[in-house]
C-alpha cells in the first residue's frame, strides 16, 4: 500500500478521471494522501497577446474547482493545479511531494510517441517512485 500518490488528470471530456482516482484510492494506505493534478501547459508567447489576461484566470479557476471538486469525494484528497511542460512538471510535483506512486492514464501510443515521447512515457522513464500506467 502507498502513504503518497500523484494522479496526473487531462481536465477534458475525453479522460474519465474515475479510473485512475479508483485505483489509486484501492492501492492506497490507510490515511494516505492522493493528490489530483493537472498540468496546464505554457502559452506560446506568439498567443499571449491575443487572449484577455481574465479568460486565463477564468480557465485556471475552473479547473481548480474542478480539482478541488473530485478531491473532496476521495479520502486524504487534494487537487493541484500547475504550470508547465506535462511531463516534466509531474516529476518534479512527484519528486517534491516524496510520492511513492503515480497513476497515470496513457494513450495508445502513435509514432510520434516513439520518436518525441508521451508524457506517460516521461514520467514512466524518470520518476523516481512506482508508476502505474493505465491503457
Amino acid at each position: 500500500m502507498y502513504s503518497k500518490i500523484l494522479v496526473p488528470l487531462a481536465m477534458d471530456e475525453a479522460h474519465d478521471p474515475s479510473i485512475a482516482i479508483g485505483i489509486a484510492t484501492r492501492l492506497a494506505a490507510t490515511g494516505a494522501e492522493i493528490v489530483l493534478c493537472h498540468v496546464v501547459e505554457h502559452m506560446p508567447a506568439y498567443a499571449v497577446n491575443y487572449i484577455e489576461p481574465d479568460a486565463v484566470a477564468a480557465l485556471r479557476d475552473g479547473l481548480t474547482a474542478e480539482l478541488d471538486k473530485l478531491a473532496a469525494e476521495v479520502p486524504g484528497g487534494r487537487g493541484l493545479l500547475v504550470e508547465g511542460h506535462g511531463g516534466r512538471t509531474l516529476v518534479n510535483v512527484a519528486s517534491s511531494m516524496n510520492a511513492d506512486l503515480v497513476v497515470i492514464h496513457s494513450h495508445r501510443p502513435v509514432m510520434s510517441d516513439y520518436i518525441l515521447g508521451s508524457t506517460a512515457a516521461h514520467v514512466v522513464r524518470h520518476c523516481p517512485s512506482a508508476v502505474h500506467v493505465i491503457r
